[in-house]
């Protein structure tokens, strides 16, 4: 099997098996603090956080996943 291939391969499997962090952070990232908030109020979780530059929603990542994880 090629490098590439062994080394995605753990990430692929993850991806199928939904709930991921990955997946969540598709569902969580927003250009705007505006967008994050609104989505928080959706997901009923407080506050917002940035990460690398973009906003999401939840006062930290840890509480996203676990509001992500309710839907």
């Amino acid at each position: 099997m090629p490098t590439t291939a062994i080394l995605l391969l753990p990430l692929l499997l993850a991806l199928m098996a939904g709930g991921t962090r990955a997946e969540a952070h598709g569902q969580g990232l927003y250009k705007t603090k505006a967008e994050a908030e609104q989505r928080a109020k959706e997901l009923g979780c407080q506050g917002i956080h940035q990460n690398n530059g973009l906003w999401m929603p939840c006062s930290n990542e840890a509480h996203l996943h676990r509001e992500l994880r309710q839907q």
